[in-house]
């Protein structure tokens, strides 16, 4: 009861547009974990491609942004109630991000893995700046990209053999 108490009251401390952002990204989180329990794939794909409107943040604006982003993401998936891990974090951080006008990239990589055969994971960019997921996307071939880099004629995702060779 002492460290919910504590959360609770280090939540309160903070600015009104720290608190602001984290409930965005409790809602973003929450958003995610429906979408991907629900929805194919490719419909989280496409939600993670959806043109942005708003007008691109420069410089320290938006280098700043990303920063609050990340830092929300992290911070609310470490205290939900629920599963949060590399794909929902990366699909709410992308949502996020692009609701702020920057356009990020979402990946999708897998890996041999000895327990369970096949590895998967999520990271997104902006640019050459790990937004999360970031740290261990070494060790994944990217499948796919939303928005894709180049789209196929379908107009569906970049689908790549091998991390940074594009089909």
């Amino acid at each position: 009861m002492d460290e919910h108490y504590a959360m609770m009251r280090k939540f309160w401390q903070l600015q009104w547009n720290d608190r602001l952002i984290l409930f965005e990204a409790i809602l973003m989180l929450a958003l995610s974990v429906i979408v991907i329990a629900i929805l194919p794939f490719r419909y989280a794909g496409r939600l993670s491609s959806l043109r942005i409107a708003r007008r691109e943040p420069l410089g320290d604006e938006r280098a700043l942004t990303v920063r609050r982003v990340r830092w929300a993401v992290l911070a609310s998936a470490r205290r939900v109630p629920w599963r949060a891990m590399c794909f929902e974090q990366g699909l709410a951080a992308q949502m996020m991000l692009r609701r702020r006008g920057i356009a990020s990239v979402l990946y999708f990589g897998a890996a041999p893995n000895d327990q369970r055969g096949l590895a998967a994971h999520v990271w997104v960019r902006d640019g050459d700046i790990d937004v999360v997921g970031g740290e261990s996307a070494s060790e994944f071939a990217v499948l796919a990209t939303f928005p894709p880099a180049s789209a196929d004629r379908s107009g569906g995702p970049n689908y790549v053999h091998r991390a940074g060779t594009h089909l």
